[in-house]
């Protein structure tokens, strides 16, 4: 992928997946922490939804509106750039007097963890030829293991310190790997010169012309549609179904980790084999997923087994989708990788709502078919596409 330029040393790696862990939780803490806010705050439950609604419009405006800047700035200005906002944010959090000023920390905190978005397309500026799958798979993985720390760890010390530490943990967190980032995180020359009006009018034109990157987005939107469905209706299904509450629905996010550990393997099996198998595997693991989430009805074990499926197709396909889509123009990394991971936002809120009237209209089977039929399309698109 790299033929000139910096290279990613192992060193350097480690310290990419560690950061890429220290910033995923930002935006994910607030998920066990809802009856907190609305307690301390004396607000609806309507009313704290919007901490976590405009954290997510946040990172998707990053992703959108700033993240194609990586092909006309360098990187590291863009990646240090939106993590200052990110300290700052995650601090004002922290102390926010009132829900309001909560609310808006976290619509900046949102568009400060998009740097994520960024780090992916310099991994893949950075790797060596030919291993473009395996370094972007290591950091995800990183990525990925942020995310469930984001979600265990906040309910975890919501409930032993209160709320507000969590965030303060989370700031530490950030501090400490501040100065090794500033240090060792490379410059990359910009690969163009182009206005930002024009950067961003260019989004259209690269999917206009690119087929793979629109078959790859396509994909992933469909995954995502799987995966949103899932999580948005599971702990309606364990309550009515199994009886189990809220924490019930918060422990399969263990067992629905299991990406974290296809990741790396994924990346790897790219390099070797080509993005195709991993692909087709991803999407046969999520199409298996559902139908093994249809026997949930009867055992909690067939949604443990599918968690751990879903979770495992869905990574797997991320990984060697988003390696290929950042590989392919190094002149165009950073608005393939925001087309992408737009593509897959979208699902996860598609997911959500397809899934959500699916359970109230046809219960969890309804659930189920929505997400056979999603997993279908994706493999036809693909080998369609391919073909």
């Amino acid at each position: 992928m790299n033929e000139t330029g910096p290279r990613a040393s192992r060193g350097l790696m480690v310290l990419l997946t560690a950061f890429m862990f220290a910033c995923a939780g930002t935006i994910h803490f607030q998920t066990p922490m809802l009856p907190e806010f609305a307690r301390e705050f004396g607000a609806t439950a309507a009313e704290v939804g919007w901490v976590p609604t405009l954290s997510f419009a946040g990172f998707l405006s990053g992703t959108l509106f700033l993240s194609p800047l990586g092909d006309s700035l360098d990187k590291r200005r863009l990646i240090l750039g939106k993590l200052a906002c990110l300290i700052v944010a995650t601090a004002a959090m922290a102390a926010a007097p009132t829900l309001g000023l909560l609310v808006a920390a976290g619509l900046v905190c949102g568009i400060g963890a998009s740097l994520s978005q960024d780090v992916v397309p310099l991994v893949a500026e950075l790797a060596p030829p030919g291993e473009g799958g395996r370094a972007v798979g290591t950091v995800l993985s990183g990525l990925f293991l942020g995310i469930l720390f984001g979600r265990i760890g906040g309910g975890v010390v919501t409930a032993a310190l209160g709320w507000r530490w969590m965030y303060v943990i989370s700031v530490v967190m950030l501090l400490a790997v501040l100065p090794a980032i500033l240090a060792r995180c490379p410059s990359v020359p910009p690969k163009t010169r182009i206005a930002y009006a024009t950067l961003m009018r260019s989004l259209v034109e690269l999917v206009r012309r690119r087929a793979d990157l629109r078959r790859a987005s396509g994909v992933q939107y469909l995954l995502g549609t799987c995966y949103g469905g899932f999580w948005a209706t599971l702990a309606l299904m364990l309550a009515s179904v199994h009886g189990l509450g809220p924490a019930a629905a918060g422990l399969m996010g263990i067992p629905g980790a299991a990406g974290i550990l296809v990741a790396r393997p994924a990346g790897r099996w790219m390099d070797r084999k080509g993005v195709g198998p991993v692909v087709t595997t991803g999407i046969a693991l999520v199409m298996a997923a559902y139908l093994v989430f249809g026997f949930g009805v009867v055992t909690i074990a067939a949604i443990v087994a599918g968690a751990v499926l879903l979770d495992s197709g869905l990574r797997a396909a991320m990984v060697a989708n988003q390696a290929f889509v950042t590989g392919v123009d190094a002149a165009t990394r950073s608005r393939s990788n925001t087309v992408f991971s737009v593509h897959s936002w979208a699902g996860y809120a598609t997911g959500a709502l397809l899934a959500s009237f699916a359970w109230s209209r046809y219960g969890w089977l309804g659930v189920c078919a929505v997400g056979i039929v999603a997993s279908a399309a994706a493999l036809a698109l693909y080998l369609l596409g391919r073909r």
